[in-house]
């Protein structure tokens, strides 16, 4: 597996990225939605970073994250959910892991863990955050387990938890 990293996202990028992201979360939004309501505003963001991990030249997965604050849309609505202690302990100044995502013919390789590691690579934030799943036997969550990220509180859904990392 080849991997790589990236601060600054080309519309090249976000091509390459597109059919992945969609097989990944099934999306139902096609490239310029997605663009115009997520990947767009995401790659503007400071501390903005891409890892991308590719077999035989073929692109199979990728991660990527930013620095979130307050006044942005996921941390304001953890702000909303989480006790207030908990909220000012963790957010504002984090880095979040905005999304990771495998190709079911890449699962079960180490692309995950690859990916996770990349991305998280000489990060200057001391608070890494993640939503992902609540089910804790589900196997995305098995490359954050092994890297030292807790339980830190729930997510935005009962069907989803934050997960964290203090470095």
């Amino acid at each position: 597996m080849e991997v790589d990293l990236v601060t600054a996202a080309t519309d090249a990028d976000a091509e390459e990225l597109w059919p992945v992201y969609a097989e990944v979360f099934e999306e139902t939004r096609d490239l310029a939605s997605w663009r115009a309501d997520t990947w767009d505003r995401h790659v503007a963001r400071a501390g903005f970073r891409l890892a991308r991990v590719r077999r035989g030249g073929e692109l199979m997965g990728f991660a990527y994250g930013l620095t979130g604050e307050n006044g942005q849309w996921w941390t304001d609505r953890v702000t909303a959910v989480w006790p207030s202690g908990l909220a000012d302990e963790w957010l504002d100044g984090h880095f979040e892991l905005v999304s990771l995502g495998v190709r079911p013919a890449a699962r079960g390789l180490g692309a995950g863990g690859v990916l996770l590691d990349a991305v998280t690579a000489d990060l200057p934030h001391d608070r890494w955050l993640l939503m992902t799943t609540a089910d804790p036997a589900y196997p995305a969550r098995h490359p954050y387990a092994s890297r030292g990220w807790d339980l830190v509180g729930p997510g935005l859904s009962e069907k989803q938890v934050i997960l964290g990392r203090r470095i």
